[in-house]
């Protein structure tokens, strides 16, 4: 008996062959078509704020954690890459290097590593830092390159700006929305642009945040999560569902003040935020039916923003308010244990 020594750890006792190093970087990978298209359409400005974003997530995250944690360096595991890469995509492309520098350090310092780092933060430390930057830059927040393909670039001396398909909604709602959805509205040159056509918002020829605008390639890249079991369906599903069923009541109701629930799924962060953000392993429900309630709770919120509230987005708010609530649907859901 003596021969024998008996080790007691804490779990997981079962090891598999995921890491959080092979998850961070499968989901760099499924924002790529993403950010393929945010180039073809947005151009060298989407390119260059990207590449500040990220570089600058890493180095906040190397010093912080070399010279105030004073822990090993968790650079590797590609967590801050993945901040940085959100961080981008929820903002416009033309939006000024200091303030995505600002971005990154409330990404990282405020929402991640003052809470202990990967792991341990409360909220998705991206979308805490877009909402930051949304109260404190409301205008550069807001300023909204059109979206025109790479080969008109050399066409424009300037960079022609103008509303989201939401927010011109938001702003004509004492008019006919179904009206306006099939008119013109002003940019910022004069001029007059159509409003974009069903296949313009799936595919990504619309005003928003560069990541966000592409449908089509966001859900590419949700699929190649799913198949990669890196997310489960439970969050996306009732996050947009609900969304749907909220939007399309009132569609319903009155549709010339409202708009149909097919365009609220193709039109601002509803897709990039149900699918790579709300399912953040970390501030999102641990239960199959605690995920449910998270993501119905989302999309609930985000629908109400969306038509009542002052902003015309409601995505990134939704899943912060529903962060605070995850301990409580824990709760509310842990499973009975084994006998019990």
């Amino acid at each position: 008996m003596s021969d024998f020594l008996l080790k007691v750890s804490g779990s997981p006792h079962i090891h598999g062959e995921e890491s959080v190093k092979k998850i961070m970087w499968t989901v760099v990978i499924a924002l790529l078509p993403a950010f393929l298209v945010s180039i073809f359409y947005f151009g060298l400005p989407a390119l260059w704020l990207t590449l500040v974003s990220v570089a600058s997530c890493v180095v906040f995250e190397y010093l912080i954690q070399r010279f105030l944690l004073k822990g090993k360096c968790t650079i590797p595991d590609g967590s801050a890459v993945v901040t940085g890469l959100l961080l981008a995509f929820n903002v416009p492309s033309n939006l000024p290097i200091p303030i995505i520098i600002f971005g990154a350090l409330i990404a990282i310092g405020l929402a991640k590593m003052a809470f202990g780092g990967l792991g341990n933060n409360l909220f998705n430390p991206a979308i805490t830092a877009r909402v930051v930057l949304l109260i404190s830059f409301p205008v550069q927040m807001t300023t909204w390159p059109v979206a025109r393909p790479i080969w008109s670039f050399g066409k424009m001396a300037d960079v022609v700006t103008g509303p989201t398909p939401l927010g011109i909604l938001k702003e004509s709602h004492a008019q006919d929305v179904h009206a306006m959805m099939h008119g013109v509205y002003p940019v910022s040159d004069g001029s007059l642009m159509s409003f974009p056509s069903n296949v313009d918002m799936l595919i990504g020829q619309m005003g928003g945040s560069f990541g966000e605008v592409s449908a089509i390639a966001l859900l590419i890249g949700a699929i190649f999560l799913l198949l990669r079991k890196v997310i489960t369906w439970h969050i996306p599903v009732s996050f947009m569902l609900t969304t749907f069923i909220f939007t399309g009541i009132f569609w319903l109701i009155d549709p010339t003040q409202y708009a149909n629930p097919c365009f609220h799924m193709v039109t601002g962060g509803l897709i990039l935020g149900a699918c790579f953000m709300a399912t953040d392993m970390v501030t999102s429900p641990v239960s199959k039916r605690g995920m449910l309630v998270f993501g119905a709770g989302c999309g609930l919120i985000t629908g109400l923003i969306r038509l009542f509230g002052a902003y015309p987005e409601g995505v990134s708010f939704s899943i912060l308010l529903m962060n605070a609530l995850v301990p409580l649907i824990d709760k509310a859901f842990k499973p009975k244990r084994f006998g019990a």
